[in-house]
């Protein structure tokens, strides 16, 4: 029997989401949406390409959250955009109401899954997808940590002229401005760039990379990333999927690691068949972890105005 992965919300990132995994056939796929027709129709339109992709994988839209039952994991994309005039109160009260929806929907058929989340803000979402479904602490994840890290590397191997294969690279900390990319913990094929790249460039790199979704917004006009967001919660999803132990930088619910308590913080963790099997706690500067503790700061603001709203 194939694996089977739920996509909540049909939207680009949702719907990328489900093409990848099912041209990379991982599993079969639903693809749910509260808007009718739209998942149905994305989900036909795939597999409509399948004999061109030369995949079995199955996948069905619907609106209908029982034909999720029984998910090996849950990838929640659903929850607006920021939109002009709207604060960022706002954004968090509308997304919360969303989240704690869908996540208490999906998972009353699906209680033994593990939980991507990739919806914005993501680390304040968490918490929410944290404490709607009463998972264990290792069955709810962020995906941030993958998606800027990859832009980080995307932004070394343009500045090096080198194939994105050689580069590892590790941002830790919240989804946002105050994320911690760690120079002395990335390398090209084993050499930290610290050897490689002058430290006015590479913080000009950790800037851009911070304000990497910023910058693909302003591109746009209207709409946010995509693909690369679609690649990062696969790529979790396939190690959760295949148990391949792979160690990946995602947001994780800390209880004293890193001396963080009680926040869904960006470390790097190992995934594999449980979710999060092990979270590693790497040694960091005094500068390192300021700004660590500057970004978890930031993330418990957010937390806090969780509690101010009323579902």
């Amino acid at each position: 029997m194939n694996k089977k992965v739920t996509v909540i919300g049909a939207g680009n990132v949702g719907a990328t989401t489900a093409q990848r995994l099912v041209e990379k056939e991982l599993c079969d796929v639903v693809l749910i949406d509260i808007l009718d027709g739209i998942p149905q129709g994305k989900s036909l339109d795939l597999t409509e390409a399948a004999p061109i992709e030369k995949h079995d994988s199955h996948i069905i839209g619907t609106n209908d959250y029982e034909i999720s039952k029984d998910s090996d994991i849950i990838i929640i994309t659903a929850g607006i955009a920021r939109k002009p005039g709207m604060s960022r109160d706002d954004l968090l009260a509308t997304n919360t109401k969303i989240m704690t929806q869908v996540t208490k929907n999906v998972t009353k058929f699906s209680p033994d899954a593990i939980i991507i989340i990739v919806s914005n803000p993501l680390d304040a979402m968490c918490h929410v997808a944290f404490n709607a479904s009463n998972f264990s602490k290792n069955k709810v994840i962020g995906m941030a940590g993958v998606l800027d890290s990859a832009r980080f590397r995307a932004f070394i191997s343009m500045e090096l002229n080198v194939s994105v294969e050689n580069i590892h690279a590790f941002v830790l900390g919240g989804h946002g401005d105050t994320m911690v990319p760690l120079p002395r913990y990335s390398t090209v094929s084993g050499i930290p760039i610290t050897e490689l790249i002058s430290k006015e460039k590479i913080n000009e790199i950790v800037k851009r990379t911070a304000n990497g979704g910023a910058e693909i917004v302003s591109l746009l006009k209207s709409g946010s990333a995509f693909y690369a967001p679609a690649s990062a919660a696969v790529e979790m999803a396939e190690a959760i999927l295949k148990d391949k132990k792979k160690i990946l930088p995602c947001a994780a619910y800390l209880k004293g690691e890193y001396g963080i308590n009680d926040l869904f913080i960006g470390v790097p963790v190992k995934l594999g068949k449980n979710g999060i099997e092990e979270i590693i706690e790497i040694k960091l500067t005094d500068q390192e972890d300021s700004a660590l503790k500057k970004s978890a700061a930031a993330v418990k603001s957010l937390v806090a105005d969780l509690e101010k709203i009323s579902l």
